[in-house]
């Protein structure tokens, strides 16, 4: 099991806010932020979803281009590991309904524990945002 900074309980709705990106217009979390959450390793977490990838349609996961990886490291603090002997593959990035569908695949507490929080931090999010559109247009 890969070592994560949190339990369930610790994971409050500002660090899962500070792992949500804008990627292609879409708000994402990616591969290794969710794996550090639900305390596994990125690999068992993508080899899960690779089982089960009919339930994976490009609209709930997609792997970052170059570009894209490129550009998001510059703009976030990224742990140690990035450089040598870390992640050989670009990242994959999970819209809303790519981390729902995340429950139906994994098989343990703490993911559904923390797949509920990451749901409704989302839908607080949206919420937000739909608030400063109606209050933003008039």
């Amino acid at each position: 099991m890969a070592k994560t900074k949190y339990s369930s309980n610790q994971i409050t709705e500002n660090i899962i806010i500070e792992k949500v990106h804008v990627i292609r217009g879409t708000k994402v979390m990616l591969d290794k932020d969710l794996a550090e959450m639900y305390g596994t390793e990125v690999k068992v977490l993508n080899q899960a979803v690779k089982r089960k990838h009919q339930r994976f349609p490009v609209d709930f996961m997609f792997q970052l281009t170059d570009a894209e990886w490129n550009s998001l490291k510059s703009q976030i603090v990224t742990s140690k590991n990035m450089g040598r002997g870390g992640a050989r593959k670009l990242p994959y990035a999970f819209t809303e309904q790519g981390v729902a569908m995340l429950s139906s695949v994994l098989n343990s507490d703490t993911a559904i524990e923390v797949n509920i929080q990451i749901i409704r931090v989302f839908t607080k999010m949206n919420n937000y945002f739909m608030t400063i559109r109606t209050f933003g247009t008039k």
